[in-house]
């Protein structure tokens, strides 16, 4: 009677385990990515800029941490540009050594006026279903870089009507104030 019971439970076992796990399918099925990256990376890569006589500082991440990446470029770039260039990513080489952006999927857009030292983005978050959760990272990326520049004092965010959006800050909270790099400062890890 225990071996019939046995074999029985292992027959059983064996029937729930091949049973478990995700059907074949036969053909291949296409899948929609997320949102994102932004829509001018496409036509805007990075480029490894090696040379030039200035530094334009960015911050990417790596390991849930904000990572300040130093580029070499001919001239001192706008505001606008810069944001540019941080949403454009990483170059291949600072890939190459670990670094990330939580830009694409957080966010679908955006662009930067300068406007009294304060620099306004407006931005368009992405959609609830980007299975991003690094928000936090996204928005410190914009407001370390940005407030990096001598000629920004706070980075304010906005949505596409004026309106100022409550976004993470590095303690959990949020905020639509004016916010600098002191508000992320626990992020950034030495370069």
């Amino acid at each position: 009677m225990r071996r019939v019971a046995g074999r029985v439970s292992a027959a059983l076992l064996l029937t729930l385990v091949a049973a478990c796990g995700v059907p074949a399918e036969d053909q291949p099925r296409t899948v929609t990515p997320p949102p994102g990256p932004f829509p001018y990376t496409a036509t805007a890569a990075p480029t490894a800029a090696e040379t030039g006589a200035l530094t334009e500082l960015l911050y990417f991440s790596r390991d849930d941490r904000l990572v300040p990446v130093t580029r070499r470029v001919d001239q001192v770039p706008s505001p606008d540009a810069q944001l540019r260039d941080l949403l454009a990513g990483p170059t291949p080489g600072e890939r190459d050594d670990g670094v990330g952006s939580a830009l694409p999927g957080a966010l679908s857009t955006a662009v930067v006026e300068l406007a009294d030292g304060q620099a306004r983005v407006t931005v368009t978050p992405a959609g609830a279903d980007t299975g991003r959760s690094d928000e936090l990272l996204a928005y410190g990326q914009i407001v370390s870089t940005l407030s990096a520049r001598p000629d920004v004092s706070a980075v304010i965010f906005l949505d596409a009507d004026g309106t100022p959006l409550r976004v993470p800050r590095a303690d959990g909270s949020l905020s639509a104030d004016p916010l600098t790099s002191a508000d992320y400062a626990v992020l950034v890890s030495p370069r």
